[in-house]
C-alpha cells in the first residue's frame, strides 16, 4: 500500500492505556498515517478505576464524516474499536459506506462484552445494530462472547472447542477470534477464513491485563493495513500482545494498563518486516 492512510474509529479513555491510546500509537509505529474518530471521552476506562465521567461525542459524529466527504478525504483502512452507542455504530456504518477507498480493508472489533455477558449499559437492540456493522467488515475480532452474541447461539466456555461450528454460525467469511488457546495454559488467536481454520497460541500468564484486546487489534490491523498476509498478521498481533504482557507481568503495580510503549521499535519491524 506504500503510505496508507488509515482511520480507527473508537473511544478515547484518558487514562488507562486502552482503545484510542493504544490504537493511535501503535498503528503509527506500522508506519501508517493515522488518523482518528472518537466516539465518546472516558475520564479512565472502566476496569478499577470506579465510575468515569463520560461525554458521548453522537451529536457530532455526522457533521465530521460529512466534513470529510465534502473534502474528499477517503481511507485506505478503517479499524473500528469500542462504539458505546447506537448512533456512534450508525456513523461508523456510513464512514464504512462513503469514505472507504477502493480496495481498502475494514476490521471491526465488535467490543460489547466478555466472559458470557454484556458489558453494562448495552442490550440486545444494541447487539442487533452490531451484528448490522459486522456484515460491513472484511475482518471481525470478536473474543468468544462477542462471536456467540453475533452468531445468535447461547455463550458456553467449550465453544471455543468447536470452532467451525460456532464460525459456520457465525457466517462472515473471515474472523479472527481472539483470547483463543489450546488448552488451560495457553492463550492466542483462531483465524477463520473461507472454512480453514488457523491457530496460533503463546503460554498464558496468569494475571488480568487490561488493554490486550485493543493490542491486538491495533498491531494485527497495523500489520493487515502494511500488506502483511492475514496469518501473519494474526502472527505479529499474538507475538507483540505476550512480549507486552510479559513487560507488564514484571511489574505487579501496573495493575491498569499494559506496558506497550517500550515495545514500539520491535512492532515497526515486525509489521512491516
Amino acid at each position: 500500500m506504500g503510505y496508507p492512510r488509515v482511520l480507527t474509529i473508537q473511544d478515547i479513555s484518558c487514562v488507562g492505556q486502552c482503545s484510542m491510546a493504544v490504537a493511535l500509537p501503535i498503528l503509527s509505529a506500522c508506519g501508517l498515517e493515522t488518523c482518528l474518530l472518537p466516539t465518546a471521552i472516558l475520564s479512565t476506562h472502566t476496569g478499577g478505576f470506579g465510575k468515569p465521567a463520560v461525554t458521548h461525542l453522537d451529536d457530532a459524529l455526522p457533521g465530521i464524516w460529512r466534513h470529510w466527504q465534502d473534502c474528499g478525504i477517503t481511507f485506505d483502512g478503517i479499524l473500528v474499536g469500542y462504539l458505546g452507542s447506537i448512533p456512534a455504530i450508525q456513523a461508523a456504518e456510513e464512514i464504512l459506506d462513503h469514505l472507504l477507498a477502493p480496495g481498502g480493508l475494514a476490521i471491526i472489533d465488535p467490543v460489547m462484552g466478555d466472559n458470557g455477558r454484556l458489558y453494562s449499559g448495552f442490550d440486545q437492540a444494541y447487539v442487533q445494530a452490531m451484528k448490522g456493522l459486522c456484515r460491513r467488515g472484511d475482518v471481525l475480532l470478536p473474543n468468544l462472547t462477542e462471536a456467540a452474541l453475533l452468531a445468535g447461539v447461547a455463550y458456553r466456555d467449550s465453544l471455543g472447542e468447536a470452532p467451525a461450528e460456532l464460525m459456520t454460525c457465525l457466517r462472515h467469511p473471515c474472523t479472527v477470534l481472539t483470547g483463543m488457546g489450546a488448552g488451560p495454559e495457553t492463550t492466542g488467536a483462531l483465524l477463520w477464513q473461507k472454512g480453514e481454520l488457523f491457530r496460533y497460541t503463546h503460554p498464558r500468564i496468569n494475571r488480568n491485563f487490561h488493554g490486550t484486546g485493543d493490542i491486538f487489534a491495533a498491531s494485527f490491523a497495523g500489520a493487515l493495513f502494511q500488506g502483511k498476509p492475514i496469518q501473519d498478521a494474526v502472527t505479529v498481533a499474538a507475538d507483540f500482545t505476550y512480549r507486552c504482557v510479559e513487560e507488564t507481568a514484571r511489574n505487579p503495580a501496573h495493575w491498569y494498563g499494559v506496558k506497550f510503549e517500550p515495545l514500539l521499535p520491535l512492532l515497526g519491524h515486525l509489521a512491516k518486516g
